[in-house]
Order: structure tokens, then C-alpha cells, then sequence
């Protein structure tokens, strides 16, 4: 519908599927994700962009269902000594209504996705359909780039080269117009898909894509960052 999913904190994520496979070009992109990310106005950088990593799956087992081996897509930041490949946060349902989500990753940090009344209605952001008073999220975690502004308070999150959704990088493929609904592109590359050693995968499609929020930040009263998704598109079907 057009609509944006926020998909929350690191590691937050979504899954879409097609009625066909989306085949891996010669060259160009093969498919973009549509998403909201904004320069700021006054400074023509900074701005909003929450970045999301892409993973894609071949229906290899063809039962329809995305359970066969991811392939991480190659981004600008990809085997950069800040990049974490084998992050993990483990979320905790808070002890009461209106509290804070507390979280601890792999490498000993501690914090927190801080609850804002003002801006949602639920009681906090522990996701409702999980029955466990934990659980864990995994993949590959950007060193953000959210920073504040000492004198005027205002927050940024700056863009990443390529590679990345939601994102102001050098790969996007929208008409640029603020009134369109499809204007705010990011296109992605199939031979782009790697195995864990960062070396290509050489697939010749794929069935399913995952975007998984890609940091661990908070913008103060804006809350964490959190990539937001309103569409997938395959580019070899629609230009």
C-alpha cells in the first residue's frame, strides 16, 4: 500500500516474496527498495537515513517459504574493520507498561530502546507476538553515524556510500520528485550476494529479500534508528 514499515532497532526485519523469481542481470540494478530517507534541507546532508542491510534467498528446497541460506548483499562499508559481521542483540521484556526495552549485545554493551509516550500508544516496544521474555537478533551491524548538533540540538544520521536501503547513497534510482510516493529508491545488484568470506555467491536470482535494520543508535526524542520500508520493486519489471 505504500505505507512505511518501521522495522525498529538493530536487527529488526522484514521478508517479502514474489509470484516469480527476480533474475540476477548482466548489468544495472535488479531490483530497489523504496524507503523515506531525506538530506537535511538547510545543509543538503545529514538528515534521515536509518540504513537497512539486504539479504536474498533462492527457493532452493522450493516449498515457497524463505528457510533456505541467506546471501548478504555487499555495501561500501562491507569488510571495513568498524563493521561488525557477527553482531547480536539480545532484546528483555520490560518488567512493566511504559518502560524502556534494555538490551545487551555480544561485545558486553548494554542499553536501551527508550519508550516515548508522546509518540506511541502501546504500552512499549517488546514486540507483542513474542511469548519469551527474550530474545535475540543477528547480522551485520554498521558503525552509525547519528550525531547531534551542540548548537542547535537537532539530530542527524548521515548517508553511507551504497549498498544499503533507506539511505541517501550513490545508488539511488527514484525521479527524485517529493510528490511521488516511489521517488525515494535504493537499487540493489544481485552478483552483489556474498558468502560470509566476502566472496560472490554468483546467483542467477533470488525469491526472497530481507532488509534488517543495520545500526545500533538512538536519536534522542526521534528514538532508535530504524529503517523504514514502503515497497520492494523488480527492476527488470517496472523502470
Amino acid at each position: 500500500n505504500k505505507s512505511f514499515v518501521s522495522l525498529g532497532g538493530f536487527g529488526g526485519y522484514i521478508i517479502v516474496g514474489f509470484d516469480h523469481s527476480i533474475k540476477c542481470g548482466e548489468t544495472g540494478y535488479d531490483f530497489s527498495v523504496i524507503s523515506n530517507a531525506f538530506f537535511n534541507s538547510s545543509t543538503n546532508e545529514g538528515g534521515s537515513n536509518e540504513p537497512g542491510i539486504i539479504y536474498v534467498m533462492q527457493d532452493i528446497n522450493g516449498n515457497g517459504l524463505p528457510d533456505d541460506e541467506w546471501y548478504e548483499l555487499k555495501g561500501s562499508e562491507t569488510g571495513k574493520s568498524e563493521t561488525r559481521q557477527d553482531y547480536e542483540v539480545t532484546y528483555y521484556r520490560p518488567a512493566a507498561p511504559k518502560m524502556s526495552v534494555q538490551w545487551r549485545d555480544n561485545y558486553g554493551n548494554t542499553g536501551s530502546v527508550d519508550h516515548l509516550p508522546t509518540m506511541h500508544t502501546q504500552d512499549y516496544y517488546y514486540p507483542a507476538w513474542i511469548g519469551d521474555d527474550s530474545y535475540t537478533l543477528r547480522g551485520t551491524c554498521l558503525k552509525h553515524r547519528t550525531t547531534q548538533n551542540p548548537i542547535t540540538g537537532l539530530w542527524d544520521n548521515s548517508p553511507f556510500d551504497w549498498g544499503y536501503a533507506d539511505n541517501m547513497g550513490s545508488d539511488r534510482v527514484g525521479n527524485g520528485d517529493p510528490t511521488d510516493p516511489d521517488a525515494n529508491q535504493n537499487g540493489f545488484i544481485i552478483k552483489n550476494a556474498m558468502y560470509q568470506d566476502f566472496t560472490q555467491a554468483r546467483l542467477k536470482y533470488v525469491d526472497f529479500i530481507k532488509i534488517q535494520t543495520g545500526v545500533n543508535s538512538k536519536a534522542g526524542i526521534l528514538g532508535e534508528v530504524s529503517t523504514e520500508v514502503l515497497g520492494v520493486v523488480d527492476l527488470h519489471i517496472e523502470r
